[in-house]
């Protein structure tokens, strides 16, 4: 990869589109069309790159492929505009202790943000610095990233040091053998991991046993790890960027897999269109999630 082209894997992990979609792509549309390197590898212009990573955003916002493909740059940019005068204001919205937060990763200023992070946690405890900093300040930098005033190595700047922090802070939380078992983890396609961390924190402090399996699991695998650990719960979650037309299939496939002993619990903002029922519990909000643990241990006893 040079500072002009990127290859198949650096696309895909840019832009979130599959390779095999990107083949796809380049065979029923004609886009992306990228150049070869001396062996016959996929090499993809800058521009290429930044039209997908439009188009990725789109789609997830419900618009299809075939469409987007065939739209020129300006229907897409009129599609998903970016306002120059929302991007010299984009946190005023924000109270003030989330627009400094958010103003540190704009400044790009790495050991600030850690600092003052580190400093609300020491200050306010786990709980509240999850649910009134950490979980309004993702949402915030997913709605920049959305309408444009946060560029993508930003939006990964802070998903990154946002994941240490609370790592860092679930480590130092009780451990041992306690109730329920809980396994935390994605679908494949599923990337996004700080709302399993905020979830496993909350639940850690409950006094649950959390045992997570990071992102982007086989089915299978998912249904195998809840048997080996003997699980109660079985929890996932599922982010905007996530299609919204999949997650039924996906959960009514997980659920034939797991034993009826285990429950089935899904959260994130990509869940919020669905509602609880007998197959699984829809956790709509991290206070949702604290109900949850609580009815399953009254109606467990």
């Amino acid at each position: 990869m040079n500072a002009l082209h990127f290859n198949i894997a650096a696309v895909e992990r840019e832009t979130g589109l599959s390779k095999d979609v990107l083949r796809m792509w380049e065979r029923r549309y004609g886009f992306p069309l990228p150049d070869r390197d001396t062996n016959g590898e996929r090499l993809y212009p800058a521009a290429q790159l930044d039209r997908l990573r439009l188009i990725k955003r789109l789609m997830d916002q419900g618009h299809r492929p075939g469409k987007l493909i065939a739209a020129s740059n300006e229907e897409l940019a009129q599609l998903a505009p970016r306002h120059a005068e929302y991007r010299q204001t984009s946190f005023t919205d924000s109270t003030g202790e989330l627009a400094e937060l958010l103003a540190l990763i704009k400044q790009h200023d790495a050991p600030g943000y850690q600092q003052a992070m580190q400093q609300r946690l020491a200050r306010q405890g786990f709980q509240h610095f999850v649910q009134d900093i950490v979980a309004p300040l993702t949402e915030h930098v997913g709605e920049a990233w959305e309408n444009g005033s946060f560029e993508v190595f930003e939006e990964h700047l802070f998903t990154e040091l946002t994941k240490r922090l609370l790592r860092q802070a679930i480590a130092t939380l009780p451990g041992g053998s306690r109730s329920p078992r809980i396994v935390l983890t994605t679908v494949p396609d599923e990337q996004h991991v700080l709302g399993l961390l905020m979830v496993e924190g909350l639940f850690a402090l409950e006094g649950a046993e959390c045992i997570p399996l990071g992102t982007q699991m086989p089915l299978r695998e998912i249904s195998r790890a809840a048997v080996a650990h003997q699980a109660d719960i079985v929890a996932l979650s599922f982010s905007t960027a996530f299609p919204r037309r999949q997650i039924s299939g996906v959960l009514e496939q997980l659920r034939q897999m797991l034993p009826t002993s285990i429950a089935l619990w899904i959260g994130g903002q990509g869940a919020a269109g669905h509602s609880t029922s007998e197959d699984f519990r829809v956790l709509h909000s991290l206070d949702d999630a604290l109900y949850s643990l609580a009815k399953w241990r009254e109606n467990s006893k």
